[in-house]
């Protein structure tokens, strides 16, 4: 009977491992197919790209943007939902198996711009380019509903394509949401992108807000005698609670990227900051006096604790008798624009799983955020969604491109398509797996 307990322990054993290596190896293939499918795709990616490169739409017109996905999701087999606040389409593929509910998300508006475009397949509407690559965003969201699509067999769960218009102008989330999103699709997780200019075949992410918190501080007091003393006291008491002063390296642009001090550096600069972007605005009337500036901070914590002290200082200053209000202006200027706050275990394990398919090299992991007037309405559905906002590479230096959003030389290599249908397609499929 020892001998015979051994033996079958020794079976088990085996057939345990005999399981285990198809499971790795199944797993291996399911990668391996995307990839193959990816490369077999990607002429007419950058087709598709291109076309909505030559005809961009602005915030609010995307209509034939909007026709060409739904008729290409619905080319899939998908089901497929159009006029979703405005012109969103939405994509369902269900498996018919339970499982996961997992949503990507691409927004699909272009940006007014006189600026000639740099491509050799220019915008076709005078005054409209993609000078942020949601031609791209689209491209590759549509991409992964392909791959996807013809993996549907080796999947469990529902699959929800998201795309997403007026995110320029930080109406679309919010106007999906209000036009039922969530009532004609239930996710689990949600994810996207945005295009950036790290190196071509990388991402790059991190937990919690990935962008800094902005908006506009305003200050109005009543007119008095000492206007030009009230004004040169309020610059100097708000630029005081600034956490770097004006001669340090973090207002050197060049460091944003620098190995030792930038966002991709553990000892970042770019965290935990208060800062004042860009010139004091003052306008008078004839009773009133008004102090605006931008407020970039790193976190929400540093938004909150800064209007109480620019509240406390001048109360305690002569000119608190002249004090009317001191707000966020959400009428003029900039309102306070909400930041992608990432799940910090879904952004760990997304990191990692792309990291074991891809290699270490494709990953690049973010420790601060920069101060720049970046945001994007995505941060709406990770309010009722937990989820991951990536950046994706665009940039290649041998080929002089750089992907740099709202820039007017922005370009960016089109192996970014591949990049991002082949990481993505491999997560969501990980993630489902889970």
């Amino acid at each position: 009977m020892k001998s015979q307990k051994i033996t079958l322990s020794v079976l088990v054993l085996l057939l345990g491992s005999y399981v285990f290596g198809q499971h790795t190896t199944n797993e291996r293939a399911i990668h391996k197919n995307v990839q193959q499918h990816t490369a077999a795709i990607f002429d007419s990616l950058v087709q598709i790209r291109r076309d909505f490169h030559q005809h961009p739409e602005v915030s609010g017109k995307e209509q034939r943007t909007s026709e060409k996905i739904a008729a290409y999701l619905q080319a899939l087999g998908l089901e497929v939902k159009t006029g979703v606040g405005g012109y969103g389409v939405i994509g369902i593929l269900d498996t018919g198996r339970p499982g996961k509910r997992i949503a990507w998300r691409a927004d699909i508006d272009a940006i007014p711009t006189e600026i000639p475009d740099v491509v050799d397949f220019p915008s076709k509407n005078k005054g409209v380019r993609h000078i942020c690559g949601h031609d791209l965003h689209t491209t590759i969201g549509m991409g992964i509903a392909n791959v996807l699509a013809h993996q549907k067999e080796e999947l469990d769960g529902t699959l929800y394509f998201v795309f997403q218009p007026e995110e320029e102008i930080n109406k679309g989330a919010k106007g999906m949401i209000a036009d039922g999103l969530f009532d004609l699709i239930q996710p689990d997780e949600i994810y996207g992108l945005h295009m950036s200019p790290y190196p071509v075949g990388t991402i790059a992410t991190k937990s919690e807000n990935v962008f800094a918190h902005i908006t506009v501080a305003e200050i109005v007091y009543n007119v008095s005698e000492n206007q030009e003393d009230l004004v040169d006291f309020t610059k100097k008491m708000m630029g005081s609670l600034q956490t770097y002063g004006p001669d340090t390296a973090f207002w050197d642009n060049n460091s944003l990227f620098s190995p030792a001090l930038g966002v991709t550096s553990p000892n970042t600069i770019y965290t935990d900051y208060t800062a004042l972007i860009g010139d004091f605005q003052v306008q008078k009337s004839d009773d009133t006096l008004t102090i605006r500036v931008v407020l970039n901070t790193s976190s929400k914590e540093r938004l909150d604790a800064f209007l109480p002290m620019v509240k406390n200082k001048i109360e305690a200053s002569t000119y608190a008798k002249d004090l009317l209000s001191v707000r966020f202006n959400l009428q003029e200027g900039l309102p306070v624009m909400e930041t992608p706050m990432n799940d910090a275990a879904l952004t760990d394990d997304a990191m990692k799983s792309i990291s074991n398919i891809y290699g270490k090299q494709s990953v690049i992991p973010l420790y601060g955020v920069a101060p720049l007037q970046f945001s994007d309405d995505f941060a709406y559905f990770q309010k009722s969604v937990p989820g991951v906002y990536f950046f994706l590479g665009g940039s290649n230096a041998e080929k002089g491109m750089m992907a740099m959003p709202h820039t007017p030389n922005f370009a960016a290599d089109e192996e970014c398509i591949k990049t991002g249908v082949n990481y993505f397609s491999s997560m969501v499929i990980e993630r489902l797996a889970k």
